[in-house]
Order: structure tokens, then C-alpha cells, then sequence
């Protein structure tokens, strides 16, 4: 088995101007996590390592850079599965937490349950330890004022951004173990408490050593609605290779709910696609190499390099 890592940073229509931070964003968090890979770590730590550096990132909608909802606070969700065992753990609706993706590895790993929310999942994150980081130092100049032209400011220039920002990790290693890890602030201008796909197994990602891995994003609703992260698994069971479940996945999405999304996936034998039908996904890939990378609907550029 050769390992396999992959990481995408949201789909939607990302605009131009920040195009070249989000795929230099997932470059990044990709080559991290294939050291990681590479040097012996665990799938769930090479995972959560990727998408732990999207959320210090403030280009994605993640931790740092979260959108806002209604209220202009920062409420975000997150999950981990790993598929040896079908371990997982989830999180939504917390705040003050600048990587929730740690939260929900702690649910899985020292708790009884598999998903906390809200008021409860911060109770929990104090007990483990983990640092409550003031409002202020998660919410970027760009997410405010994306906030301020959803409240109808007329001042307000900045432009549309159709990305739902969602960040999300999968990995497989030499003994074909398998992960996901996907993250996200949700949708801007939400309502107090929505709670989006990202936390919902199944929806916004899965893993199964017997199936695959999956971590998808776009619109929460929709994708909840197809379970669609279970669904490209459910084509890869049936024997279809990932490019063509992703396909047949999405098509089913865009039919019964006429919204976009994207996804990355892998299977058992470390076949892979990063697969989208929205204007944009930026997404990168690291195996023995070899690095991918790509933001425009259908693009994927190979780059080999020296290990």
C-alpha cells in the first residue's frame, strides 16, 4: 500500500483575490500532513494535523477566519473518524475554540459519546484542558465584513463569496488504515444554533478500512440530505472507483437538491479523486513523489518530486 494524503480547503466560488491563498493554504497543509505520513505517524494524527493548520488559517472557514452568524459570533463544528474501528468523534456549535478539530478527538478519544455540542462541548473542553481563545482574535477583518454586507451595510465593498469553506482531511497509510477529519465556521450569517453536515457522520465525512474515506463540502442542508459522504462509499461498495462514485454521488446531489458540492475520497487500495461540481474547490494531494493540487472545476496539476 502506498500512502496516500488529501486535503481540501472548501467548495464553492472562491473570488480571484483570494484564490492563490487557498490553494498556497492547502499546498501547505498537505505537505505537513505527508511528512507526518511519511515519517510513521497515525492517520487520525496526520488528519487532524492537516486540518488543525487550515483552521490557523485565516484564509479558510476554519478556526481563525470562521464566518459569523446572525449575532456576529463564531459557532463552529467539526468531526474525526478513523476506520479501523469506526471510532469517531464530533463537535458543533462551539465557540471560543481555535481548533476544533482537537475537541472532537478528544470526544472520541476520552469520552463515552461520540458528539457533544454546544454549551456542553465547551464544558468539555475546559475539563480537557484546552484554552478558551476570546472572540476577537478568531474573527478576521474579511469574515466581518462579510457579515456587515449580509446585515445590508451599503458601505460595505467586499465581494460575494459563494464558498462554504468547509476544510476536511483524509489519509491511508501503508497497512491500508484509514481517516477523516473535516472542519468548518459554516455558513455566514447562520441562524444562533444551525448546525450544518461537517458534525453529521456520514454527511460530511466518513471512514472504513472495508469501504473508504470521504470528506465532503458545500451546502450543509443538501448534503445532509443525501448523506453524501456515505453515499460516494456506498458507490465505491457497489465497485465503483472513487472518480466515478464522487460522480454519481454529486450528480445525485445537484438532481434532488439543485445545489453544488465537492468532495475528496479515497479507496481501500489508495486509489483517489478530488472531485467537485461547484465553480471552485481547492484541494491538494501527496503520495510518494508526487504532489497534486487544484482549484477550478476538473483541474488537477502533478508535480514529482524528491523525497
Amino acid at each position: 500500500m502506498i500512502p496516500v494524503v488529501l486535503v481540501h480547503g472548501g467548495a464553492g466560488t472562491i473570488p480571484e483575490h483570494r484564490q492563490a491563498l487557498a490553494l498556497a493554504g492547502v499546498r501547505a497543509s498537505v505537505e505537513a500532513a505527508w511528512q507526518l505520513l511519511k515519517s510513521g505517524g497515525s492517520v487520525l494524527d496526520v488528519v487532524e494535523h492537516a486540518v488543525k493548520m487550515m483552521e490557523d488559517d485565516p484564509v479558510f472557514n476554519a478556526g481563525v477566519g470562521s464566518s459569523l452568524n446572525v449575532a456576529g459570533e463564531i459557532q463552529e463544528d467539526a468531526m474525526i473518524m478513523e476506520g479501523s474501528m469506526l471510532n469517531s468523534g464530533a463537535v458543533s456549535c462551539v465557540k471560543n475554540i481555535a481548533n476544533p478539530i482537537h475537541l472532537a478527538r478528544l470526544v472520541m478519544e476520552k469520552s463515552k459519546h461520540i458528539y457533544l455540542s454546544a454549551t456542553g462541548a465547551n464544558m468539555f473542553a475546559r475539563t480537557m484542558g484546552i484554552p478558551a481563545v476570546p472572540t476577537a482574535q478568531l474573527i478576521t477583518e474579511y469574515r466581518r465584513l462579510c457579515w456587515e454586507k449580509s446585515l445590508g451595510e451599503a458601505n460595505s465593498t467586499v465581494p460575494d463569496e459563494g464558498s462554504k469553506g468547509t476544510v476536511g482531511a483524509i489519509a491511508i497509510d501503508k497497512n491500508g488504515n484509514v481517516a477523516s477529519a473535516t472542519s468548518t465556521g459554516g455558513l455566514n450569517f447562520k441562524m444562533i444554533g444551525r448546525v450544518g453536515d461537517v458534525p453529521c457522520i456520514g454527511a460530511g465525512g466518513y471512514a472504513d478500512n472495508e469501504l473508504g474515506a470521504v470528506s465532503t463540502t458545500g451546502d450543509g442542508e443538501s448534503i445532509m440530505k443525501v448523506t453524501l459522504a456515505r453515499l460516494v462509499l456506498f458507490h465505491m461498495e457497489q465497485g465503483k472507483k472513487p472518480l466515478e462514485a464522487a460522480k454519481l454521488a454529486l450528480q445525485h446531489l445537484v438532481r434532488r437538491t439543485g445545489d453544488t458540492a465537492g468532495l475528496i475520497a479515497l479507496a481501500p487500495n489508495g486509489e483517489w479523486t478530488a472531485h467537485c461540481v461547484s465553480e471552485h474547490m481547492s484541494w491538494a494531494g501527496a503520495t510518494q513523489g508526487r504532489r497534486y493540487h487544484g482549484l477550478k472545476r476538473g483541474e488537477k496539476h502533478m508535480q514529482e518530486v524528491d523525497e
